[in-house]
């Protein structure tokens, strides 16, 4: 759905993006990972045509992104963009017309959503009258009434309570069953593997990681797992690195163990459970796969330990 080529933005002083190469592809869910001012919002104004790039290039759907692809992208703000002493119903019609809509098919799709959302009797109210949340709500009806194919999303649970947010994860994984592909941007990590497929990570200007997020997540697999597990009375289990593998941590609670362990890479699990298994009754063996959350940590503190 969306290339991005080597893009370069400068301001003044400083760099926002440095030779920036991403592909989103279609019918995806991506996140636009990274820590405040790596560089996301700059890319994504971009993308939104707002602001131009230095140099790189940016092709949607197979053409050079042009103006007349605006009415195929919805745009959720991380700051509102709703004019505050408005009516919410007239305001809502005016921006799905600047998006190509008629004022009929416009009332049609506005009244849909209102009513999805619970918030038919918002017409009338004005935008400065209602919390940071409903704001937010009135914004994302904005954002995709004109059915866009791309809808970029920038930090949309912002001002939600976990109902609310939910309701609107909800909205934006029955978006992307029905075709549309989303740019989830954040710096937070709770919904990304909830959401996302695929993600990029941006810090200090620069790209660091891309790919599916199932393999990104394989490939910093460490032969790490938890069994949980209940001592031989006879001879109880011994903390202590065994032939083919090291025990990280082990916890006792009441009568159950926690084993941590690392398998040395020469043997495989069926060799650790073989020498654990005269020590041992096995009830549960867990592989530990680091977190997103973990994975983001881990290449952010790497980047700015090395830059």
């Amino acid at each position: 759905m969306l290339e991005i080529r080597n893009i370069v933005k400068q301001y003044s002083n400083h760099r926002a993006l440095d030779d920036v190469s991403v592909t989103v592809p279609v019918g995806s869910i991506f996140g636009l990972l990274g820590p405040n001012g790596a560089g996301k919002t700059s890319l994504i104004r971009i993308i939104n045509q707002i602001t131009a790039p230095d140099s790189g290039e940016i092709f949607f759907d197979g053409e050079r992104l042009h103006p007349k692809h605006i009415e195929r992208i919805g745009y959720l703000p991380e700051e509102r963009g709703l004019y505050k002493k408005m009516r919410i119903g007239e305001q809502m019609l005016y921006l799905a017309q600047l998006k190509g809509l008629g004022k009929s098919d416009a009332t049609q799709k506005i009244t849909y959503w209102f009513e999805k959302l619970g918030i038919e009797s918002w017409w009338d109210k004005k935008v400065e009258d209602l919390s940071k949340g409903m704001q937010q709500k009135v914004q994302f009806v904005a954002t995709v009434v004109h059915e866009p194919d791309l809808i970029i999303l920038d930090e949309p649970f912002s001002g939600f309570d976990p109902v609310n947010a939910q309701i609107i994860q909800q909205e934006i994984l029955e978006l992307n069953k029905k075709g549309a592909t989303i740019i989830y941007s954040t710096h937070r990590m709770e919904s990304v593997e909830e959401l996302c497929d695929h993600i990029a990570l941006i810090n200090k200007s620069r790209k660091i990681v891309d790919g599916a997020v199932s393999d990104i997540k394989k490939s910093y697999q460490n032969h790490t797992y938890a069994v949980k597990c209940t001592e031989h009375i006879s001879s109880g289990f011994k903390v202590q690195d065994q032939d083919v593998f090291q025990v990280i941590d082990c916890v006792r609670r009441n009568d159950e163990l926690e084993i941590k362990l690392q398998l040395d890479k020469r043997f495989t699990l069926n060799d650790a459970l073989l020498q654990l298994i005269h020590q041992v009754n096995i009830r549960s063996v867990t592989e530990i796969i680091p977190s997103m959350h973990d994975i983001f940590i881990d290449k952010v503190t790497n980047t700015i330990a090395t830059n």
